[in-house]
């Protein structure tokens, strides 16, 4: 009996130990694992609290935002940069139409080498016209400057036409132009659309290369540097102007874009119907339905922010 009641009395004793212990608890915790009044919850991990690992509170999505920085776009606006694209498309079709043109004998490399400067005579009188007069941070080429630099390009390109021409002779013609397809493809990908044809860019010399290859099949040595001459001017001086008339002239920029898309449509047309046909397919996927995809998908965007991101550091630290 006094056994049962030595149990009895420590049964009792835990029991309202457990019973204070739960009553603190609950002043801690609050109901349902819900702060108390008394301890606060902090979004803290160096300081122990009396909550679980994973609890947070109510204020952990007050910081939540949603689509930051987002930019709208306008349709319109969309088409017009994206004419940047379309116009290069074309521009490879008219580079590939005067080389079918001349290598059929349909266009003689003097016709070719006079229309060419003819264009870069008008092209370089536009340029200037179109750049302001301060240039900023560096200086602006003087006509020397340039004369110098195209006679030099043209001397060297004169002088290693019969070298160019018998470049791929040992090549088979069927990887020349597989060559120089992957070559024009990976002008266009990497053509940096945002400032065209920075000297010494990827681009640029992707289509040289495609140029070199697509030359060296051509009869003679003049129909090799007239082509050649005729690269320069599309793919490296082309892009310059256009920028030019992109930055100071928006209204005419658009009209020529449009001219040099009629013109690499009806040029491909007059050699190879169906790959006109695919060309203006490209054409207007590339300037009017991509555009339209873009400014409908960006309002299903649902981006995100909130304190689980990552911390940035927006103070200067180079003065460390």
């Amino acid at each position: 009996m006094r056994e049962n009641e030595v149990d009895r009395q420590l049964e009792e004793i835990s029991y309202s130990i457990g019973a204070e212990q739960n009553t603190v608890s609950g002043r801690l915790m609050g109901p349902d694992s819900a702060p108390g009044p008394a301890v606060p919850w902090r979004k803290v991990l160096w300081e122990c609290q009396p909550f679980p690992d994973n609890y947070v509170d109510q204020r952990f999505l007050e910081e939540l935002r949603r689509n930051e920085g987002i930019r709208q776009y306008r349709y319109w606006a969309v088409v017009k940069e994206a004419g940047f694209v379309g116009e290069r498309l074309s521009c490879v079709a008219i580079f590939i139409t005067i080389w079918l043109y001349i290598e059929q004998g349909l266009l003689s490399p003097e016709t070719l080498l006079w229309t060419s400067l003819v264009c870069a005579l008008l092209g370089y009188g536009l340029h200037q016209a179109l750049t302001s007069q301060v240039e900023s941070g560096c200086e602006p080429r003087t006509r020397l400057a340039d004369l110098q630099s195209a006679t030099i390009f043209l001397s060297f390109t004169f002088g290693f036409s019969p070298v160019l021409k018998t470049l791929t002779e040992s090549v088979s013609t069927d990887t020349v132009y597989a060559m120089s397809a992957f070559m024009l493809l990976a002008h266009l990908v990497s053509f940096p659309y945002a400032h065209p044809s920075p000297p010494g860019s990827f681009s640029l010399n992707a289509a040289l290369f495609a140029s070199v290859c697509l030359a060296s099949r051509l009869p003679g040595a003049l129909h090799t540097f007239a082509m050649l001459s005729c690269a320069l001017l599309v793919f490296a001086l082309w892009p310059c102007l256009l920028q030019r008339l992109r930055e100071n002239a928006p209204s005419q920029f658009t009209g020529v874009c449009v001219g040099v898309c009629i013109g690499g449509v009806g040029g491909l047309g007059s050699q190879w119907p169906g790959g006109a046909v695919l060309l203006a397919l490209a054409l207007w996927s590339v300037t009017l339905l991509c555009p339209l995809l873009l400014v409908r998908l960006q309002g299903q965007k649902d981006n995100i922010h909130g304190p689980w991101d990552e911390a940035e550091i927006h103070e200067d630290l180079s003065h460390f």
